[in-house]
């Protein structure tokens, strides 16, 4: 069977490493993994209460219109019920979006370092993907995107822009002075829609950031993608949401498969989004987390980025896939990423306060065996 060159060269999304591949690998017993910037406190205890109470329904099919999860949504973000397709998982709306409004030979547009589940997408369906370089400290260069839209006459296959905020790996976020002229500057462009990919929102301390589901009524081709992933602890259910126009959302629910996202996922998502105490929670452990990574960090004389996420990138100054290998033999897994082209740096998701300590002391011990690179 012929299979196209984009299948074949196409490199598959590689998630943090399994605890039980971990065990088995290296013979360890005891492991942490802080590699998937998962919530460490679980899952809320409203939506597992939610799960016991409905698991007699399990022989019923899911609402494939999510329509209690969808009102809900809507009555907490306040934004109307006919803008709002839920996904199994953030991935499957961005992947929905680049199938529906990208034809082979078209492209979008993203930051280099940004979401590799982007390129993956793109790729699987045949579609370009063009990066622009990061400026200083990490950041989203949205100057750079909007003069690459104008100017640039490969830009005219363009079809979605992708705008992770905030991003990872790098934890680094774009102002909202920064999006409003982004936006403003390329609104003659009619046929670009740009999706905001604010998978880590909850999380972010920065006075100056807000979410572009502000910006939804005066930029129509303006589209945000949330997830239940990180703050609310449900990763293992899968639900994303996409908040888009009318006519966006329309045909998104056309082409996404029917029963997309199981029941108990539905009723654990209500249930979570309720627990607002949960989220408080959540978002006060993952603040005292970055900040004693940032202490130890600079302690160890390590440089590393400021995070809006759950998470932290910081640089080893060794040879990252060296360093990755001595954790995992003491049983902490950490996230190398230079699958993102970055060779000494990696990412650390906040844990549960001693698994944060756990995970400094086995670092300290990894640095001091291993010579820094020259």
């Amino acid at each position: 069977m012929k299979v196209s060159s984009e299948i074949l060269n196409l490199v598959p999304y590689k998630p943090g490493k399994p605890i039980s591949e971990t065990q088995r690998e290296y013979g360890v017993q005891h492991v942490i993994k802080l590699a998937s910037n998962e919530n460490p406190l679980g899952p809320s205890p409203k939506a597992v209460e939610a799960i016991h109470q409905h698991l007699s329904e399990l022989h019923r099919y899911p609402d494939p219109s999510c329509y209690e999860l969808v009102q809900k949504i809507s009555q907490l973000w306040k934004i109307p019920k006919d803008q709002i397709s839920i996904g199994n998982g953030s991935n499957e709306c961005i992947d929905l979006l680049i199938r529906i409004f990208c034809e082979p030979g078209e492209a979008i547009l993203t930051s280099q370092a940004a979401f590799v589940a982007y390129q993956v997408c793109a790729q699987a369906a045949r579609v370009q993907r063009f990066f622009i370089p990061l400026k200083e400290g990490y950041r989203p260069d949205l100057e750079k995107m909007a003069d690459f839209l104008l100017n640039d006459p490969k830009a005219s296959s363009v079809r979605l822009v992708f705008i992770p905020n905030p991003n990872n790996p790098t934890g680094t976020y774009s102002p909202f002075s920064e999006v409003e002229k982004f936006l403003k500057k390329i609104s003659v462009l009619e046929n670009v829609m740009v999706i905001f990919d604010e998978a880590y929102n909850e999380f972010v301390r920065a006075t100056d950031y807000h979410s572009a589901q502000t910006l939804m009524k005066q930029y129509k081709n303006v589209a945000v993608v949330r997830t239940l992933s990180k703050a609310y602890g449900l990763a293992g259910l899968r639900i994303g949401m996409l908040l888009a126009q009318p006519e966006v959302i329309d045909l998104v629910n056309r082409v996404r498969n029917p029963f997309n996202v199981n029941d108990l996922a539905q009723v654990a998502a209500k249930a979570a989004l309720e627990d607002s105490e949960f989220i408080e929670r959540s978002k006060k452990m993952t603040w005292e987390g970055l900040d004693y990574f940032y202490r130890e960090f600079r302690r160890l004389g390590l440089s590393f980025v400021e995070s809006q996420g759950n998470f932290v990138m910081f640089d080893t100054g060794r040879d990252v896939k060296q360093v990755h290998v001595s954790l995992l033999k003491r049983g902490m897994i950490l996230r190398p990423i230079d699958n993102y082209g970055f060779t000494t740096e990696m990412r650390v998701s906040v844990g549960l306060p001693e698994e944060n300590r756990q995970a400094i002391m086995a670092l300290e011990q990894v640095l001091a065996e291993i010579p820094p690179l020259k």
